[in-house]
C-alpha cells in the first residue's frame, strides 16, 4: 500500500500496490501494520457496502461523536465519485478545512478518515459502490450530519 498525506493531519489517500498480470491483479488491500507504520491502530468492528443507483446521489456529511468516534477506511469498489473529509476536531489547526478528492472503482484507491472527520461524497456515475471499514459500530446515539451546503464550510460540491 502506497500512503500519501494530505493537508489535514491524520487524514491519509491510500493506494494500493497491484501486483499485474495476464490474470489480472493482486493487491494488499488491508494490512495492519503498515497502517500501525503510519501510526494508525486499527481493529474493525462494523464492515458496509453503500450501492448508489443514480448518478449524483449525495450522502453525508456523517460523523460520530466521542466516545463512538470512529476511525473509518472508505473505498469505492465501483463508479465513481467526488469525496469529501471535513475537519471537525476541536483543536486542530485545520479545524473546519475539508479535503476532497475523486475516488474510483477502476483504481480503488481508498480514504484513511480518522476520528473527528465528517465525510461525504457525490456520486459521478450510476450504480456507484463504496465499501466502508469502521472500528467502531454505528450508534444511532451518537450520530450526526453536517448539511452538505452548510455555509460555515462552504464545500464545492459538483453541479449537474
Amino acid at each position: 500500500m502506497i500512503f500519501i498525506e494530505t493537508p489535514l493531519r491524520g487524514l491519509l489517500e491510500v493506494n494500493l500496490q497491484k501486483l499485474e498480470d495476464e490474470r489480472g491483479f493482486f493487491a494488499r488491500f488491508f494490512c495492519y501494520n503498515e497502517y500501525l507504520a503510519q501510526g494508525v491502530d486499527m481493529k474493525f468492528t462494523q464492515i458496509n457496502i453503500s450501492n448508489n443507483v443514480a448518478k449524483y446521489t449525495l450522502r453525508g456529511m456523517h460523523y460520530q461523536l466521542p466516545p463512538r468516534g470512529e476511525n473509518r477506511i472508505i473505498v469505492c469498489t465501483k463508479g465513481s465519485a467526488f469525496d469529501v473529509s471535513l475537519d471537525l476536531r476541536p483543536n486542530s489547526p485545520t479545524f473546519g478545512i475539508y479535503y476532497t478528492t475523486t475516488l474510483f472503482g477502476e483504481n480503488r484507491k481508498m480514504m484513511f478518515v480518522p476520528n473527528g472527520f465528517a465525510h461525504g461524497y457525490l456520486t459521478l456515475e450510476d450504480n456507484t459502490e463504496f465499501l466502508y471499514l469502521n472500528t467502531e459500530s454505528y450508534s444511532k446515539e451518537y450520530d450526526r450530519v453536517i448539511r452538505w451546503n452548510d455555509p460555515k464550510f462552504n464545500i464545492p460540491w459538483p453541479s449537474k
